[in-house]
Parts: C-alpha cells; sequence; structure tokens
C-alpha cells in the first residue's frame, strides 16, 4: 500500500504535468493561428522552452539533495502559475508576441525542472524499495494522463472559446498542484557536510559514466530527445498546412501520445514481469523507431488518423523506457546522490532538446518537410542501436539495491 504522502505527491504531479501539457500545447497553436509562426518560430519557442532543463537541472539537483523536495517543487510551480496569469493578461489585451511566448515559456518550464528532478529523489524517501517500480509507475501513468488530455483540451478550448480560456486553466492546475504538495510528510534527512557544489557535482557525474548501467542509459535519451524535438519543430505546422488538421484536430493528434503512454504505463508491471529486466527497456527504443517510421508514411499518406497513430507509439514503448530506466537509477545510485544524478540525467538528455528544435527548425525552413521526418526516422535508429549493443540489455532483473 503506497503512503498517503507519496498519493498526494501522484496527485501533484497529475495537475503539474496536466497544466504543462496543457500550456505547451496551446503555445504553437496559437502562435501558427495567431502570429501566423513557421517551423523556424515553433522551433524557436521549443528550443527556448527547453533551456531551464540545460541551466537550471543540476542547480536544482544540488537543491534536492540538500533541501526540502516539497519545498522546492512548490515554490517552481507557483512561479509556473504567475508566468500562465502574465501570458493570459498579454493574450487578453492582444500584446502577445513570439518573443512573449518564449520568455514565459522558459519561466513556466522552471516548475517543470523542478518536478523532474526533486520527485525521482523523494520517493525512494516514501516507498519500499520493493515498491519503487510501482511507486514510478504511477507517477508516469499520472503524466501519461496529462499527456492525454491536455493536447485535447488545448486544442478544444482554443478552437471553442479562444486562447485565453487554455492558459487559465493551466494556472489554477498549477495552483492546485502546489496544494497537493503542502499536505506531504517529508522524512527529515541528515544534513550533508559542506562541499562545494562542483565537487558534488563531479560525484555525480563519475558515478554516472563509470557506470555500464546508467552511461548507455543517457546516451540513448540523448539521440531520442534530439529526434523527438526535432519532430515537435515540424509537427504543428506540417499537420496544419499538409495534413489539413484545424487546432483541434491537432490537438487530438497529440493527444494520441498521452493515451499510448497511459496503456504503455498501464501494461508495464505485466511487460516487466513476463520479460527480462534488460529486454523490456528495450522496449521503448524499438517502438519509437516504429513510430517514427508510421510518420513518414503520412508523406505518400496525408490522413490525420496516420500522424495520430504515429504518436500512439511514441508513447506505449516509451513510458515503459521511463519507468523502468527511472527504477534502475534510483536502485544503483546511493540514495544522497540520486538528485544529482537525475539533474546529470536531464542535464545531457533533455538538454539536448533546444539542439533538437533548433535543428528541426532549421531543416524546416531550408529543405522539405521529407527531408525533416526521414531525419527523425534516422535519429530514433541511432538509439536504438546505442541501448541494444550496451550491457542493459543483458539484465535478467533488477540489480540488489545500494545501502544508503
Amino acid at each position: 500500500m503506497l503512503s498517503l504522502s507519496f498519493r498526494r505527491l501522484a496527485w501533484s504531479n497529475l495537475l503539474a504535468q496536466s497544466a504543462e501539457q496543457l500550456s505547451l500545447a496551446a503555445v504553437p497553436i496559437v502562435a501558427v493561428l495567431l502570429l501566423h509562426a513557421g517551423p523556424g518560430e515553433i522551433g524557436f519557442l521549443a528550443s527556448i522552452q527547453s533551456l531551464p532543463f540545460l541551466l537550471l537541472s543540476m542547480p536544482l539537483g544540488l537543491l534536492a539533495d540538500r533541501t526540502s523536495r516539497k519545498r522546492l517543487m512548490a515554490l517552481a510551480e507557483t512561479l509556473r502559475a504567475l508566468a500562465l496569469l502574465l501570458l493570459f493578461s498579454l493574450v487578453v489585451s492582444e500584446q502577445v508576441s513570439i518573443a512573449a511566448l518564449a520568455v514565459i515559456g522558459f519561466m513556466a518550464a522552471v516548475g517543470t525542472v523542478a518536478f523532474s528532478v526533486a520527485a525521482p529523489s523523494l520517493v525512494p524517501s516514501l516507498v519500499q524499495v520493493e515498491g519503487l517500480a510501482r511507486a514510478n509507475g504511477r507517477l508516469e501513468l499520472a503524466r501519461s494522463t496529462a499527456f492525454a488530455a491536455g493536447p485535447a483540451l488545448a486544442g478544444a478550448l482554443i478552437a471553442w472559446t479562444g486562447a485565453s480560456a487554455a492558459f487559465v486553466l493551466s494556472g489554477i492546475l498549477s495552483v492546485a498542484a502546489v496544494f497537493f504538495l503542502r499536505g506531504i510528510q517529508e522524512p527529515e534527512r541528515a544534513p550533508l557536510p559542506p562541499r562545494h557544489p562542483l565537487l558534488e557535482l563531479k560525484d555525480g557525474a563519475q558515478w554516472v559514466w563509470r557506470s555500464d548501467l546508467l552511461r548507455p542509459i543517457v546516451f540513448t535519451s540523448i539521440a531520442w530527445n534530439i529526434s523527438w524535438f526535432m519532430l515537435q519543430a515540424a509537427y504543428v505546422p506540417y499537420a496544419i498546412r499538409v495534413l489539413g488538421l484545424d487546432a483541434s484536430g491537432v490537438g487530438v493528434t497529440l493527444a494520441c501520445y498521452g493515451l499510448g503512454m497511459i496503456l504503455g504505463a498501464l501494461l508495464a508491471p505485466r511487460v516487466v514481469g513476463a520479460l527480462r529486466f534488460g529486454h523490456a527497456i528495450l522496449l521503448g527504443p524499438f517502438f519509437s523507431v516504429l513510430a517514427a517510421m508510421t510518420m513518414a508514411l503520412s508523406l505518400y499518406w496525408p490522413q490525420g488518423w496516420v500522424a495520430a497513430l504515429s504518436y500512439f507509439f511514441f508513447g506505449v514503448g516509451p513510458i515503459i523506457w521511463t519507468i523502468t530506466s527511472t527504477t534502475l537509477r534510483q536502485t544503483v545510485t546511493p540514495r544522497a546522490m540520486i538528485g544529482r544524478v537525475t539533474s546529470i540525467n536531464i542535464v545531457v538528455s533533455t538538454g539536448a532538446r533546444p539542439l533538437g528544435a533548433a535543428l528541426g527548425g532549421f531543416v524546416g525552413v531550408t529543405w522539405p518537410v521529407s527531408v525533416s521526418l526521414w531525419m527523425v526516422v534516422a535519429g530514433f535508429t541511432v538509439q536504438a542501436i546505442i541501448i541494444t549493443a550496451s550491457k542493459v540489455r543483458t539484465l535478467k532483473r533488477l540489480p540488489d539495491p545500494l545501502p544508503d
């Protein structure tokens, strides 16, 4: 039985992820429909919104190892709510611009970074070791639900009531996430001895680099994120101008990613139980290749449902990857170092997002959209090769956890 504090963390995670997905889906739709943005501008927005992962993950990771994880998440989520309120006021006053969307998107993303760093560090303190996989699966199920509902709701709200309603709802969800965080009973931790932050980060980086299990996971994540954000930079203009979808249709196709994540999260316990642990981790990278090939198929069969199927495949397999790789990282990392190790993983993997978004925008402006989609296929093929060639593939079961 998972504790009440963990359940409150899961609810807060659901609300925060819903706020993020709703606003992330709304911003490019608003940019295209109101500001007539193209692939270059969409790529620029995605790059700026991804920068907090690169700039703030490590500082927040150090804070997560030394201070209250609950307080850290609450402060960052409050910043997101304030940013969304500002964006709402700009839309209502018709002062919104690409630059404003980029700056406010950067502010809002801080909440996502804080949750991404602090929550995995907090989970081992709230549940027993044998419940880690189940707890991570519960968090990912909440995130998957947000991915499913957020884009479809954003498209519907913009189509029916205008852009402002999407940002108001996002802000309300962020405030509710802070409310649930307040009820978490975070266990006390023994204070760590004073040490220079760079030396602490060095310890975490060396731990990851020397691990035959963590190192290939990081490189796989880098290749995955570059490829994924290349696709995101190209997709909304492609869907509207080539596939002929309106705002609501774009939201529905993006929501299929969340539906696939929900199915993957629900199937994960059975899949992990039925397969060798290393083989279960491979499912995500291989499903990503299948998904990218399906999206490329829409070049020859330009139907909205083909794109929706692609996003569904992107959701099913990678969520199992997220659950299994997170559990593996928590198991083979000393508990006092989880925040730093998680932040390093975020920096080197999701820090690749601006590169992928910028590359996608550049390719979209310079060459036909077919070049962008086939480059996406090549990128996802690379990440599948990396993890297949690693020691992770040979794991029969989850390794024994390290002592505290």
